[in-house]
């Protein structure tokens, strides 16, 4: 804790103490609420803050506290032990409730706890005997606080209490359980492969959190000498979560100005009478529009920060040889075994089998949906395989994710999961205990920070140390992640696609970072689509093709490989029917675009793009995974902002309109994974395709266009009523293609139409994209199988890391090398690359 925060604590508890004595007895009764109300915004500021939970239902933890103490002190128990007795008591309760409670999230989570509220509050009323029912208990005794009279004793008591509150939060936070909590907070999934339980700090939440509200309702049976079901009313549940969102939730004292709001505001408008409330209410709207982060949130965002430590610019690399590898007493890596899983009998992994020894780096690649996440997470354990066997040193398959962590596999995922609320420094320490408070690091000592800090410089980082993840930029958050990765001091490290997002010469310091991880004798295994990284830096590489693994060998093997070719350009034995007479279209353009960049806060991942795609044309955007061939068709209709560059659709500027303005003239996106609304019928997803076409103008009508759908696509006719959700992918497909159709676009973006399909739907999926072509829609294709591709389109560019690399007709690209080396990375490339090295 530091010198300012404990003078803070010092001076709200003088002050307080101060209070108790010279204020006169109705100032002691609101002083006393004050500081009741401070408590109970502290327990749940460890709920909200913290852990990120929400209840509405502390009120019914406060009642149960007031009960309990009010119950014991008139059955003659004195009054600390039954203060102690109703903490521990309603502890116990938020522990209990926690257990059914966090099964659900967000507004399921609230009504859960509202229930809890509503049930208490009726058992109160039913358990006559022993609550008094409606009536309550009178005659609550006031307890003896000898030299003080026994309302300045509560009141000394409840600033005590809120002091011991707001410094228990304090030390908690600060803490390894507090930042747990965070940890939880800020990526569960995260948290897991970091060998934390999530579910442990959480409930530990509910339970200290219920615990400070009982403490607070203690005072009240006393305070009032009187209290029923009606002294505890559900409105004040919501007045103690407004304490902490306006206050500034994760802050220290925070609940002190919201405890000011709720219980001292209403006061100081005691004079406007029948305005109270209305002015009350507004000053509430007023504070959460301005401070959506609170009071002090909305402080200390005015105050500029010193620029705090920073990185070292090399790494000890003594420091990092006796932390990362030890003597480690096994020496046989990871061994994977025939692992497979299916998800609703679709067999997203089967019969997968590789050895990742250490000190070397092993790839798993393959088109998109070939199941490589899928592998990572069954050996991480986020998925249980249904067979096989993942060993490292004894059986992890069928452990928790957690569990699998601790016993030495730590990974990254494909979009980072950084703990944002958490330092980068905090970040990396709470990895570092592996879930385990008792670890010899635990503690934070000096040696663990200066670990911390020889790992970023390892990773190549140069930001703060003291800085939150989440205010990082890209580049930074990937390689924190990767450090946070290490400081587990793994066996094995999974990494998914760490190169997304990187430039060029970023992915190749990344490549030499990789070759230097495995140096310390670690197991690397790594899901990337960047083919030049994976070539570069493989001892070994495994390919995988709808969930199957059809190679394994070295890079060179995997090259030449047939199978992998097919697979990544295009592996069924239907061909596609190509036109029967070359295109002959109009000269003009549907759709123009000149110098289009884009990047998601990082470095672009498509740059000085051009392309035209002429009335009546079928055109096609080719390249690897990763490439920038879906973000390219998301801008385009509107889901994600260009950085800069000019779209022109039907000679009118379409780059500043959002998605629905930019379909509105014209374009229809059938996106990547088919995105139907699984609840809505095959009709009704139909329909909503035409929901800005106004049917009173045009000849055709609404069921004449969905006439129209259903004859192109004659099994959805049967399946019309039923929900989209039950459908098979491919049918699901051309429900997606369907409803585009619907809107009678100038102008189709398909984006990945084949994914995930089988070969027999592929062809009948593509024999409708081919008659749509004949007939003259303008068509914007992407999709992995390349081949299929070109014979469906007229003309096509090949992407590769962002750029336009190559244009042409579809059959001069089916022709070219530079496709295949686009996909698999060339020869020539590695050789390059080598060479620059060397020099």
């Amino acid at each position: 804790m530091t010198l300012n925060t404990s003078i803070g604590l010092a001076i709200v508890a003088l002050l307080g103490a101060s209070l108790s004595f010279i204020v006169d007895s109705y100032s002691l009764l609101v002083l006393t609420l004050f500081c009741l109300s401070a408590l109970v915004a502290t327990g749940l500021n460890i709920l909200i803050g913290l852990s990120g939970q929400i209840s509405f239902g502390h009120v019914a933890f406060y009642a149960i506290g007031a009960y309990c103490a009010s119950l014991m002190t008139m059955a003659g128990v004195p009054f600390g032990l039954a203060l102690l007795s109703a903490a521990v008591l309603t502890g116990v309760c938020g522990g209990l409730l926690a257990i059914p409670a966090l099964r659900v999230q967000g507004p399921y989570l609230a009504m859960v706890t509202i229930a809890f509220a509503f049930v208490i509050h009726h058992g109160l009323m039913e358990w006559k005997d022993v609550t008094g029912g409606s009536n309550g208990l009178i005659g609550v005794p006031m307890p003896n606080f000898g030299v003080v009279s026994s309302e300045t004793g509560l009141a000394l008591t409840s600033v005590l209490l809120m002091v011991a509150g707001l410094w228990f939060y304090q030390r908690l936070a600060l803490g390894p359980w507090g930042k747990a909590m965070r940890a939880a907070k800020g990526s569960d999934t995260a948290a897991r492969s970091i060998g934390i339980n999530p579910m442990v700090p959480k409930a530990w939440a509910f339970a200290l959190s219920a615990a400070m509200a009982g403490s607070a309702g203690a005072l009240i049976g006393p305070l009032m000498m009187f209290i029923s079901p009606s002294t505890f009313p559900f409105s004040q549940s919501i007045l103690f979560v407004l304490a902490v969102i306006v206050g500034g939730s994760g802050f220290l004292f925070g609940p002190l100005i919201g405890a000011a709001v709720i219980v001292l505001l209403p006061e100081l408008l005691s004079g406007v009478a029948e305005y109270r409330l209305l002015v009350f209410a507004g000053f509430l709207l007023a504070v959460l529009w301005a401070a959506p982060r609170g009071c002090i949130g909305l402080i200390l965002s005015r105050l500029r920060r010193n620029e705090g430590e920073r990185v070292p610019a090399r790494a000890d690399a003594g420091v990092l040889e006796s932390f990362l590898n030890p003597s480690r007493g096994y020496a046989g890596g990871l061994s994977v075994d025939n692992i497979g899983i299916s998800f609703g009998g679709v067999k997203a992994v089967q019969g997968v089998s590789f050895k990742a020894p250490e000190g070397e780096v092993t790839s798993i690649i393959g088109p998109n949906g070939a199941g490589k996440t899928t592998a990572l997470n069954l050996i991480s354990g986020f998925y249980t395989p249904d067979s096989g066997s993942v060993k490292l040193e004894s059986e992890l398959a069928g452990r928790n994710a957690w569990d699998i962590a601790r016993a030495g596999i730590a990974r990254t995922y494909q979009t980072t999961q950084l703990f944002e609320e958490l330092s980068v420094m905090d970040n990396l320490l709470i990895a570092m205990r592996k879930g385990q408070l008792s670890h010899p690091l635990a503690q934070e000592s000096e040696r663990a920070r200066e670990i911390v800090r020889n790992l970023l410089a390892f990773t190549g980082y140069r930001g703060e140390l003291d800085i939150a993840a989440g205010n990082l930029p890209h580049v930074d958050r990937r390689l924190v992640e990767i450090a946070r990765a290490l400081a587990m001091a793994p066996r094995v490290l999974l990494l998914d696609e760490p190169a997304a997002g990187l430039s060029r010469s970023e992915t190749d310091q990344l490549g030499e970072l990789l070759k230097a991880i495995a140096g310390f004798g670690i197991a690397v295994i790594i899901v990337e689509h960047d083919m030049p990284l994976v070539m570069s830096v493989s001892d070994s590489i495994l390919v995988l093709d709808s969930g199957k693994p059809i190679a394994l060998g070295t890079p060179a093997e995997i090259r030449d490989n047939p199978q992998v070719i097919a697979a990544y350009l295009g592996g069924t034995d239907y061909e596609g029917r190509p036109r029967q007479q070359a295109w002959a279209g109009p000269a003009d353009h549907t759709l123009f675009v000149k110098d289009l960049q884009l990047d998601y806060g990082a470095a672009p991942v498509v740059a000085d793009v051009n392309l035209v795609v002429k009335p009546g044309e079928c055109v096609a955007i080719l390249g690897a995974n990763g490439a920038g061939k879906s973000s390219i068709m998301r801008a385009l209709a509107g889901l994600h902002r260009p950085v800069q560059g000019t779209i022109l659709l039907n000679n009118e500027s379409i780059d500043k309109l959002d998605a629905s303005g930019i379909s509105s003239q014209g374009l229809a996106l059938v996106p990547e994974g088919r995105q139907v609304f699984p609840e809505l019928s095959v009709r009704d997803n139909l329909l909503m395709g035409a929901f800005q076409r106004d049917f009173r103008k045009e000849e055709e009508s609404q069921e004449e266009a969905v006439e129209a759908v259903l004859e192109r696509f004659p099994r959805l006719r049967d399946r019309i009523d039923q929900p989209a959700g039950l459908l098979s992918g491919g049918e699901q497909q051309m429900v997606a293609i369907g409803r585009a159709l619907m809107a009678k676009p100038t102008l189709l973006l398909l984006d990945e139409p084949s994914l995930g399909l089988a070969p027999a739907m592929i062809r009948e999926l593509f024999e409708v994209l081919a008659s749509l072509r004949d007939e003259g829609i303008t068509i914007l294709l992407v999709d992995q199988m390349a081949n299929l591709a070109l014979t469906l389109a007229d003309r096509a560019y090949l992407l590769e890391t962002g750029r336009i690399v190559k244009a042409g007709s579809a059959e001069e690209l089916s022709k070219d090398k530079a496709l295949e080396a686009a996909y698999l990375g060339s020869e020539d490339k590695k050789r390059g690359k080598e060479g620059e090295d060397a020099a």
